[in-house]
């Protein structure tokens, strides 16, 4: 049966890559070199740098699709402050807040790499008497550069210009309670899950029940990352489920999602879910996420005709410091692969 060794082993290989969406280059490498070692040859690189893996299966009646998004939250260069901080933009919708005093690294379109630190321009107790106080939002934050650099023409020499992604720490852990604590959980945990369900069914010969497309997607937290995906007569996008408020979601179980804020998912495949998780003794929620989209989502807007549904592990403090459990990873790997062999 379906267990969690290779997602554990492969968790950092894929977590401690950096991926803001539209710079997945890095991403798309480690996923090829996966795919290759398990044998999965039948892939190309779409002209948006999404990963689309043909895998036959046992009958060509319909054609169904999965996906996960490798991108992720970051900050890009807006600006060079007089003093040698920068200014940045948000990519994504990254919780601002949460990114005080976090390490970073600016990654320079020549592929230079500089290290330096997410700090609010109120950031020192002893000198500013709103450093406790002072709201933390896109425009109050900026980037020290740990290198010597006293005015904007010392960072420009460093080759930093408007335009650089700006990369912060992931600080990915798996707790001895078995936890998974890390920044980005969204989505590369469901990466991760994705990739363990194909490696069991390689391993054990097992063809998914009908042809399927699997894709790898790096522009979702942008907003249009399954957009131009193939036509298909079913879409499954593995993504976070959502914990909080009045939403019956946990970090041990599957959240299987009825509507987010695009509308309601496909009612049929939606309950064909919820019988082969209870059917299957797996544990498991429905839920509705008020704030939330997804690559089934932006098929749909893109006019993808296709019953659509999400899946995912519940993932606590979502575009922040995020955790789940490994029991929750499990449950959304079983019902994946329910779905692919049903």
């Amino acid at each position: 049966m379906i267990e969690t060794n290779f997602f554990k082993e492969i968790i950092n290989d894929i977590f401690l890559t950096d991926s803001p969406s539209g710079f997945c280059k890095n991403i798309n490498n480690v996923l090829i070199n996966k795919l290759n070692e398990m044998g999965y040859m039948n892939y190309r690189i779409t002209n948006k740098g999404s990963i689309e893996l043909f895998i036959e299966g046992n009958s060509s009646e319909k054609t169904i699709g999965i996906s996960a998004h490798d991108d992720t939250l970051g900050l890009m260069v807006r600006s060079i402050c007089a003093n040698g901080n920068l200014r940045v933009t948000a990519v994504g919708g990254p919780s601002i807040p949460t990114l005080d005093g976090e390490y970073c690294k600016i990654i320079t379109r020549d592929n230079r790499v500089y290290t330096g630190t997410i700090l609010s321009d109120s950031p020192a107790v002893h000198v500013y008497k709103d450093a406790n106080t002072k709201e933390r939002n896109i425009d109050s934050i900026v980037v020290r550069i740990d290198e010597v650099v006293n005015c904007k023409e010392d960072v420009v020499a460093l080759g930093i210009q408007n335009g650089d992604y700006v990369c912060y720490d992931p600080k990915t852990i798996i707790t001895d309670s078995g936890f998974l604590k890390s920044r980005f959980i969204d989505d590369k945990a469901s990466v991760c899950i994705i990739l363990s369900v194909l490696e069991y069914m390689k391993k054990n010969n097992i063809k998914p029940s009908y042809n399927m497309y699997c894709y790898f997607t790096n522009h979702e937290e942008v907003g249009h990352g399954a957009a131009s995906i193939r036509k298909l007569d079913e879409f499954l996008a593995v993504d976070m489920g959502c914990v909080g408020l009045d939403l019956a979601g946990n970090e041990y179980s599957v959240s299987i999602c009825a509507k987010d804020s695009s509308g309601p998912y496909n009612y049929e495949l939606t309950t064909d879910l919820i019988n082969l998780a209870k059917n299957n003794n797996l544990k498991y929620t429905v839920d509705i996420f008020p704030y939330y989209g997804s690559d089934a989502s932006a098929a749909l807007k893109a006019g993808v005709d296709c019953k659509a549904a999400l899946i995912g592990t519940g993932v606590c403090a979502s575009h922040g410091m995020e955790r789940t459990h490994i029991d929750g990873i499990l449950n959304t790997m079983k019902l994946l692969y329910l779905y692919l062999t049903r």
